[in-house]
């Protein structure tokens, strides 16, 4: 029998935001220090083993970014569907949501096989690099299947609500990772010394033992959806709706790593200096970000849910309280930069150059937080209505078609004080398109401000 979830539409809308979001942020921060503590680990093998796994990070982004991206194309179809009480398409949309997830799995399969090494070697020719390079990245793409998959259920429970077990398995996951991570790197217990291989390893085991916990959990106990094969048949609209908000999530989670390339190409014109200024600031900014990414992640299923029902004044409600929520956080994150940059800077150990480089990066950098908040809410917002395309544009202007030009043009004059700038303008640029395209969206019935 299916749970039924209607408490999305009954619940009241700040106490039901914050019971959806708050689990989303501890995961986010979970996810967080693991991957601190990952790096922590293959940084004792030396600064080869270190570049070798960073070497593989565009390869492991994209399946992150496609798993992420599809996963939450499938979670806006089954909270719509949800909302406006058809459940035998909520049903469909997660059976074929978690075969179209098959699918790219044996694709990644053949993009390791075929892709890994000519790819690696486009970046090193120093054959440790390489052969340490080639051992990771074969193992985390041809064996995707667990990211990919422990993703999708992820995003599928997230649909209908279930917050804390997300949590929890992601936790699970993550735990075990970090367990396995010295055991299987440094060959304690009995086990092999494997190096930057038991680095993969680990990750894999830890992705694919978080996948069989949700089948475990979803076995045992009774959802709001059901994943069943009598569900699976080629829908056109579904897989379109899928991949109508999958495909440009998918490209917003790439976006940040284009971006910090090419500015880096800039920057490193000037010095390295600010190359590592800009690597620091994205470290902070995870913390400053993460939990207002949290919050759309509560507020993507009730605001799919509210708008399938028809619900339009819960579905603003949700967009106001998440907004308010959200420049609230940013508004912190600007005060902290503003008053103690110095202090934030000196935790990374910053020599003098590169703590009064940061300060100036940081005071100014900070001054897009608040305006931020529009962009990121509204885009999450069009996520959650189906609307993919206008969240990629939001993200584009926010990331990518403001920052990259103006940053260029600026940094001409102005050196790096100027790609410094470019972030907040382009946070300008994005929250205004943002405002203007929900306030013409449906004759702005969802409009908050």
């Amino acid at each position: 029998m299916e749970k039924k979830n209607t408490f999305m539409q009954t619940k009241p809308i700040f106490s039901l935001l914050v019971s959806m979001s708050v689990p989303m942020m501890l995961s986010m921060l979970i996810q967080s220090l693991y991957n601190i503590v990952d790096s922590i680990y293959v940084s004792r093998l030396g600064t080869d083993a270190l570049t070798a796994v960073s070497l593989a990070y565009p390869l492991q982004n994209t399946i992150v970014s496609v798993a992420v991206g599809i996963g939450v194309g499938i979670s806006s179809a089954i909270s719509i569907y949800l909302g406006s009480g058809n459940q035998e398409n909520a049903n469909r949309a997660a059976t074929i949501g978690v075969a179209l997830t098959v699918v790219h799995c044996i694709l990644f399969v053949l993009a390791g096989i075929f892709i890994t090494r000519p790819f690696l070697m486009l970046f090193t020719d120093d054959p440790v690099i390489l052969r340490d390079a080639c051992d990771y990245t074969y193992i985390v793409l041809c064996l995707s299947f667990g990211c990919l998959l422990q993703i999708t259920m992820e995003k599928i429970f997230q649909g209908i609500g279930e917050m804390k077990i997300t949590m929890l398995l992601l936790a699970s996951g993550c735990i075990i990772n970090i367990i396995l991570d010295p055991i299987l790197i440094f060959g304690l217990l009995g086990f092999p010394e494997l190096g930057v291989a038991g680095a993969a390893i680990a990750t894999v085991i830890g992705q694919i033992a978080a996948f069989l916990l949700y089948i475990v959990v979803y076995l045992r106990r009774p959802f709001a959806i059901q994943i069943h094969p009598k569900y699976l048949r080629f829908d056109r609209t579904i897989i379109g709706q899928i991949y109508g908000v999958g495909i440009p999530s998918s490209i917003m989670m790439a976006l940040p790593s284009v971006l910090i390339s090419i500015l880096n190409h800039i920057l490193g014109g000037f010095s390295e200096i600010y190359v590592a200024v800009l690597g620091v600031y994205y470290k902070l900014q995870t913390f400053i970000y993460m939990p207002a990414n949290g919050i759309v992640q509560g507020m993507r299923p009730i605001i799919g849910y509210n708008y399938g029902a028809g619900e339009h004044k819960r579905v603003k409600t949700t967009i106001r309280y998440s907004l308010l929520c959200a420049a609230g956080l940013m508004l912190l994150g600007t005060l902290l930069a503003l008053l103690i940059p110095a202090r934030i800077f000196s935790l990374f150990n910053a020599e003098q150059e590169l703590l009064d480089a940061g300060v100036i990066a940081l005071r100014i950098i900070c001054l897009g937080f608040l305006v931020s908040s529009i962009g990121i809410i509204y885009s999450g917002t069009f996520e959650a209505l189906g609307m993919g395309r206008h969240s990629l544009i939001i993200s584009l202007l926010r990331q990518f078609l403001v920052t990259i030009p103006l940053s260029f043009l600026l940094s001409f004059g102005l050196g790096p004080v100027g790609v410094w700038i470019s972030f907040p303008a382009g946070e300008i640029a994005a929250a205004v398109v943002a405002f203007f395209l929900l306030r013409h969206y449906q004759g702005g019935v969802y409009s908050p401000l």
